[in-house]
């Protein structure tokens, strides 16, 4: 299933099971069944309605939403290796953390409501009728070291628009994964009929905006004192990049 594509149901059964799956990220099948509000044969008609239209997977018992948002990429500069990929449900706790450390200097206010959306939802992936979000992560030995974040609207008259962020940790810059980060959500946004892109950022982040207009991103307004920092009301800088 594209994580462009809304989800439909021909029963309530199986939007029952679906939205279990969903809101959990994960679960083991036998969880799901003892949650779902159904007899065992009607759970087992919907859990095969999903199955079959590609909408969750069954990994030896373990269900997950089965989005399919491109595969992995090795990539290497100087003495780093490091990988690209979809990000998974057992990234959770490294996603978080890496979005708390770059965000720590309470500069970067959307990956901060972003990592406090995760800690309330307990899910990296939503995809739902209302919401859709996907992370690309870059990794290290299997340690998250960065991420893109894409908020997908589902609302019709917004579905070609997107929120994107992108962060990495402090020592490992300068090695342009954040580059990559960025074309890799870059090229999954533009393969998926989406014709802008959107960041707001504070007028103090001034090597936010240079990295962001690096890559085609522009300015597009300026919100006057949306933001307090430290006690001190700053301007939002609101960028868009188009296709």
């Amino acid at each position: 299933m594209d994580a462009v594509e809304r989800p439909t149901f021909e029963t309530t059964a199986a939007m029952e099971v679906y939205q279990l799956v969903e809101r959990h990220g994960t679960a083991a099948r036998h969880r799901v069944r003892e949650m779902a509000d159904l007899d065992p044969e009607a759970f087992e008609e919907a859990l095969s309605h999903l199955l079959s239209k590609g909408y969750i997977r069954d990994d030896g018992g373990t269900l997950t939403l089965a989005l399919d948002v491109g595969s992995v990429e090795e990539h290497s500069t100087g003495d780093l290796t490091y990988t690209i990929r979809p990000a998974r449900n057992d990234d959770f706790e490294g996603l978080v953390q890496t979005i708390r450390d770059v965000s720590s200097d309470g500069t970067y206010v959307v990956a901060e409501s972003i990592a406090e959306q995760l800690l309330y939802e307990d899910a990296v992936t939503r995809h739902n009728t209302v919401e859709s979000r996907v992370f690309f992560v870059a990794t290290v030995d299997g340690e998250v070291i960065g991420w893109c974040h894409l908020d997908l609207p589902q609302l019709d008259k917004l579905r070609e628009t997107a929120q994107l962020t992108v962060g990495v940790r402090e020592r490992y810059r300068g090695n342009g994964v954040g580059s990559q980060l960025m074309q890799r959500g870059l090229d999954w946004a533009k393969a998926n009929g989406y014709r802008k892109l959107y960041n707001s950022v504070p007028a103090i982040t001034e090597s936010a905006m240079v990295f962001l207009e690096e890559h085609g991103w522009n300015t597009e307004g300026i919100r006057k004192n949306h933001y307090t920092i430290d006690g001190q009301e700053v301007d939002e800088v609101m960028m868009a990049y188009t296709f």
